[in-house]
């Protein structure tokens, strides 16, 4: 049982340490260009940069 505590303690301290990385690195996030709908093929979808998947520079 003891181990199973600190496992638990373990992953929490590590995800809160990630999140207090993302929130005092001031930046947004955001994912990919295309991702899962360029794999489908959903043509429809636009990308941050106004243009359509793959036509990002980034």
């Amino acid at each position: 049982m003891s181990n199973v505590i600190v496992a638990v303690s373990f992953f929490l301290t590590a995800f809160s340490l990630m999140a207090v990385g993302v929130i005092f690195s001031n930046r947004r996030i955001k994912g990919s260009c295309g991702g899962i709908g360029a794999v489908l093929g959903d043509e429809a979808k636009m990308c941050d940069c106004g243009q359509k998947m793959g036509g990002c520079s980034e």
